[in-house]
């Protein structure tokens, strides 16, 4: 990545220096309800200082007092000051400080005091903020030290928490993004990824759910039973139910990936389309991971790129296991197969048949680990027989399969019946699982 441009300015030393930092705390992050609020007049004074700072050129005195503020705050003061700032005044923030040619390295000591010295006293939302302002910029060799031993001062769950709050940014810059294309040192990269490792938690029931777009999510490719661009009926419930996983207490929302066979830009547009397409049919909390121009023509080659795709998520998430939805029409079968195949936790591989998949070829699929369906009723049904979803999730998955079936404006005479015959099949097939 580019390295930052050094000073904007020249001159001597500020007037006033920093008071010195308190030793830094314990690694892992302070829960909330321990920090004593600070009354709102005097964070709001603050506030309004810090944005009347960076609202023109920021010199060295005024960085000096930056410097000060975030020093001299109380544990709950300075995360109610992270808090304070949105995201954008955040970012601002930290590109207003600059290391200079002669005189204070302001920009260092910004980042030393967030990285480092006050480290452990941030929440799990005070560090994502101040990680995604860092990728929002240049990342250069400061910014990934900064980022590394943010990364590398967290321990066990609020690590996961801070993993999965990084690929909840609503862009192209997720954790993915972050570890294997913004972290240029390969030493660092392999230090981050061993943590993940060392950290994780115990698996249990969580799964990342990963799943293709075209003729998976949404009718775009080959599948030519439904009208264009029609949502799966279902779909979206299996999803949220997979998602939930199958304890009594559902998991945290939002560990759905789309592994996506559209090729990656540096400026994430087509990966901005994608999400906005997904946000315009009800599909806010996902991650997307974009294929290559490399392997974006051929089945093979696609299946390639999504098995890199799905082996860097499992380094990013060893705590988690894997369920994969695809369809029968690219390489989603291909990668199915090896990834069922694979030494890894994949708990389920489901390909949805758009190309008229017979018994004897689900038959064979099925003996390679991977469960063909037509309908996601019958997708559901046999994530509940793995144990991937509960016996409400079936139901909730059956009940919306059928109400936005009937919801379809079926363009072709007799593909209403088909498509409701094909449901009515599996919606026995999931009543008899459910012993009704």
């Amino acid at each position: 990545m580019p390295i930052r441009p050094a000073a904007r300015t020249t001159g001597p030393a500020p007037v006033s220096t920093p008071k010195p930092a308190a030793p830094a705390k314990p690694a892992t992050s302070t829960p909330a309800a321990e920090f004593t609020p600070t009354r709102g007049t005097a964070l709001q004074s603050k506030l309004s200082e810090l944005r009347s700072m960076m609202a023109g050129h920021t010199d060295r005195k005024e960085e000096a007092r930056i410097l000060t503020i975030f020093h001299e705050a109380s544990p709950g003061e300075l995360n109610q000051l992270v808090a304070g700032l949105t995201a954008d005044e955040f970012h601002e923030l930290t590109e207003d400080m600059d290391n200079r040619i002669i005189g204070p390295d302001s920009r260092t000591a910004f980042l030393n005091l967030f990285s480092k010295e006050r480290v452990g006293e941030l929440t799990v939302e005070s560090k994502t903020k101040f990680i995604q302002a860092l990728q929002r910029g240049s990342t250069g060799r400061l910014e990934e030290k900064a980022i590394g031993q943010v990364i590398l001062a967290t321990k066990g769950e609020p690590l996961t928490a801070l993993k999965n709050a990084l690929d909840q940014g609503g862009d192209y810059r997720d954790l993915q993004q972050l570890v294997f294309h913004d972290l240029d040192s390969k030493e660092l990269r392999a230090s981050v990824l061993e943590h993940f490792k060392k950290e994780a938690p115990p698996k249990g029931d969580r799964v990342k759910v990963h799943s293709d777009i075209d003729d998976t999510f949404y009718v775009n490719l080959k599948d030519k039973r439904y009208p264009g661009k029609t949502v799966y009926p279902g779909v979206r419930a299996l999803y949220a139910e997979l998602d939930k996983g199958p304890g009594a207490k559902p998991d945290r929302q939002g560990d759905l990936l789309f592994l996506s066979a559209r090729p990656y830009d540096r400026a994430g547009l087509i990966e901005h389309g994608t999400r906005s397409m997904l946000a315009d049919h009800g599909v806010t909390q996902a991650t997307v991971l974009s294929g290559d121009l490399a392997h974006v023509v051929g089945n093979s080659l696609i299946a390639d790129k999504k098995f890199s795709n799905w082996q860097q998520v499992n380094q990013l998430y060893p705590e988690y296991g894997s369920v994969f939805i695809g369809d029968s029409g690219q390489g989603d079968a291909i990668f199915g197969e090896k990834a069922a195949g694979a030494n890894a936790d994949m708990r389920g591989v489901f390909i949805h048949n758009v190309t008229g998949v017979d018994a004897a070829g689900k038959a064979d699929f099925a003996r390679k680990g991977v469960f063909v369906f037509d309908t996601y009723v019958g997708a559901a049904t046999e994530a509940f027989k793995k144990g991937l979803i509960t016996a409400d999730g079936l139901e909730r998955v059956m009940t919306s399969a059928s109400r936005e079936l009937a919801e379809v404006p079926f363009d072709k005479p007799g593909q209403r019946a088909e498509r409701q015959a094909e449901l009515d099949r599996d919606l026995a097939a999931a009543r008899t699982a459910l012993g009704r």
